[in-house]
């Protein structure tokens, strides 16, 4: 089974449960979270925002909340998590398609962002360019993940809970213990900051940099085209 396979067989059967184990995973701050990358996605009066990846469509209804008037595209494989979306976020306009095959036009956007994903994405460096490639010149790109700290202490914390509490609950929780056991494998595996930044740059965005967030357990990135 191909990855994307894969991750697709999973979003759609934790798809029920997956709200709730988003707040355990992140002690309740993963909406704060998406508004502070939000905030950093700078959606314009009246623009265009996409959402990659939009699972239940909690960031692009953080878009929305940062400015009202921007009309949102929120786009993933995951058809049960979309279906969630629609019913909580009716204003977001939801499609069905591959973040690393787009079906949009080029420039089209002011900004794009996702969330939690990249992790997910067998080829990181294509999503960086497929958001490249819907972005209209100056347009920002916005994405936020989950990543190891450096400081000894919180990373030695993070393992705990990330490698041996977080699994046994999400289990319990979602009835789906493989998703939450594949969880902490794919962070240990994925890029480091630094080098999630070299692969912004080398698909054309400029001025990228990425900040910490929660004790360097998660890394917001942002670039420009």
């Amino acid at each position: 089974m191909s990855k994307a396979s894969y991750v697709r067989a999973m979003f759609n059967g934790i798809a029920p449960r997956y709200d709730l184990m988003n707040a355990v995973m992140t002690l309740g701050q993963h909406q704060t979270l998406r508004r502070i990358a939000a905030r950093l996605a700078r959606p314009p009066r009246d623009g265009r925002a996409l959402d990659l990846a939009t699972g239940t469509g909690d960031f692009a209804a953080a878009l929305r909340d940062i400015e009202p008037s921007v009309r949102v595209v929120g786009i993933d494989f995951a058809m049960e998590m979309m279906r969630l979306g629609q019913a909580k976020y009716p204003a977001t306009n939801f499609i069905a398609g591959d973040m690393l095959q787009l079906p949009l036009n080029n420039s089209y956007f002011d900004c794009a962002v996702n969330g939690f994903v990249l992790r997910n994405v067998a080829d990181v460096r294509g999503a960086f360019a497929e958001m490249y490639r819907v972005l209209k010149p100056g347009g920002r790109a916005v994405s936020l993940e989950i990543t190891t700290p450096r400081a000894p202490i919180w990373k030695d914390v993070f393992g705990i809970y990330f490698d041996h509490i977080m699994p046994r609950l999400g289990g319990m929780l979602s009835g789906k213990p493989d998703a939450y056991r594949y969880l902490p494998q794919s962070v240990r595996a994925f890029y480091k900051p630094e080098q999630v930044v070299e692969l912004m740059r080398a698909v054309g965005f400029r001025d990228v940099s990425f900040r910490w967030l929660m004790l360097g357990t998660m890394a917001v990135y942002v670039g420009l085209k």
